[in-house]
């Protein structure tokens, strides 16, 4: 049997160490045996393990990763491979969501969104359900100064328009591709000046990016699968 210490499988995946020892005290990975001097040792499945880490980190999020690598160490197999369906369904559901605000910016007259009806004032609530984004996340984005609402005469409460809409929407569509305020902030600029070139060519990018992210998804469920094999493999030498 192939093993490895710490120092070569931390040199081998590229990361220190103190990386490894946080995954295994995290039960990410399998249990870790000891030399007779009461030295770590790690074998194939362990390195497996570390490397399906490193490349599901690159395109899932923490908790989504610790999650699926718990699973999988709690013999709950196919409960890890649903989680990452889901998160498969999460960035379907985000290139749909840009192709369809990139063709809203060639719609001067939007009427509706999805089945969703739009009127020229709409509250927080009703922006919300059309950009299926949280009413916080739209407060938090008029309080960056990104988006601004009118007050009703009636009730005070807040009124967006057909224009702060497609912002709320451009923003929801590019906020895990463009991350500083300032950028965002420089792009809805084109859209109050009518420059529809410099955003499609962001939101262009934004798709760009996700296809990318795809890409990197099903690189780590290759891995994924070794990893899964390795540990079943394991399982049933320790059951024979």
């Amino acid at each position: 049997m192939v093993t490895y210490t710490p120092k070569q499988i931390a040199e081998y995946i590229k990361v220190s160490t103190t990386t490894l020892r946080r995954y295994e005290e995290q039960g990410l990975i399998p249990a870790v045996p000891r030399t007779n001097s009461n030295h770590r040792y790690y074998t194939q499945v362990h390195l497996q393990s570390f490397i399906t880490i490193r490349s599901l980190l690159q395109c899932y999020e923490i908790p989504v990763v610790y999650e699926v690598m718990r699973k999988i160490k709690n013999h709950e197999i196919d409960d890890a491979f649903w989680l990452i369906n889901e998160q498969q369904y999460a960035i379907e559901r985000e290139r749909k969501r840009i192709e369809e605000t990139l063709k809203m910016l060639k719609n001067n007259n939007i009427k509706s969104r999805g089945k969703i009806k739009v009127k020229d004032y709409m509250s927080i609530g009703e922006v919300a359900k059309i950009a299926e984004v949280n009413t916080s996340a739209i407060r938090h984005w008029e309080k960056e100064g990104l988006i601004f609402s009118e007050r009703d005469n009636n009730n005070g409460y807040r009124m967006f328009s057909v224009n702060e809409l497609r912002k709320v929407l451009i923003i929801s569509s590019l906020r895990k591709s463009v991350y500083a305020i300032d950028k965002i902030r420089e792009l809805l600029q084109y859209l109050d000046t009518q420059n529809f070139q410099g955003l499609d060519q962001s939101l262009s990018l934004a798709l760009d990016n996700l296809n990318e992210k795809l890409l990197k998804q099903f690189t780590s469920i290759g891995e994924l699968t070794r990893y899964v094999e390795l540990v079943n493999h394991h399982n049933n030498i320790q059951n024979n």
